[in-house]
């Protein structure tokens, strides 16, 4: 049995995030950054919205998009800063927080969310080495899949900018942590 070798990326950092609001489907990365190195032989699997796909081609002249990957809809908050969602829906904000099948939001729910990527992942099991370019919300389902975590540990996980989850695949589904590149250590 081959492995399979997923590495996911969450996407490139966006304006959104910089001021705390919530993500519309267009919304594009800052800036473009540099480019990575990936070898020719890694097959590249993006999200479909802009900010994925502008954060894949940073990695890889061609991507796959796959729908399945698409960050969660948050419905009508959908562009909402964290602060104003405060303001004008705390009730549903804390009932998002502490309930995961709830969508006050009229979007889908986290626990939607967390059963479509495991569903994902499980069909998931073509051979080889490939990269995923999605969303911090993506990457905390798959390692909530992946560790058997409870959903309530959803919302405490923190995904930055260009973050990777590793995992493969050889018989079940595995968190893979991997060395540190010493010479990106130091302080200051």
């Amino acid at each position: 049995m081959k492995a399979v070798r997923l590495t996911l990326i969450s996407h490139a950092q966006t304006l959104a995030q910089k001021v705390g609001r919530f993500h519309l489907e267009d919304d594009p990365i800052l800036k473009p950054g540099p480019e990575f190195y990936t070898d020719p032989a890694i097959c590249v699997i993006t999200a479909p919205e802009r900010r994925a796909r502008e954060t894949a081609a940073l990695f890889a002249t061609s991507a796959w998009s796959s729908h399945e990957l698409h960050d969660c809809d948050l419905g009508h908050w959908s562009g909402m800063s964290l602060k104003a969602l405060q303001a004008q829906d705390p009730a549903g904000l804390r009932a998002w927080q502490q309930d995961l099948s709830a969508n006050p939001h009229g979007g889908e729910s986290i626990a939607t969310l967390c059963k479509r990527i495991g569903n994902w992942l499980e069909a998931f099991k073509t051979p080889g080495r490939w990269l995923v370019v999605t969303h911090p919300f993506v990457l905390r389902a798959a390692m909530l899949h992946v560790a058997q975590c409870p959903p309530t540990a959803f919302h405490r996980i923190d995904v930055l900018p260009l973050a990777k989850l590793e995992l493969s695949h050889a018989g079940q589904w595995r968190v893979q942590l991997t060395p540190m590149d010493s010479a990106r250590v130091g302080v200051g």
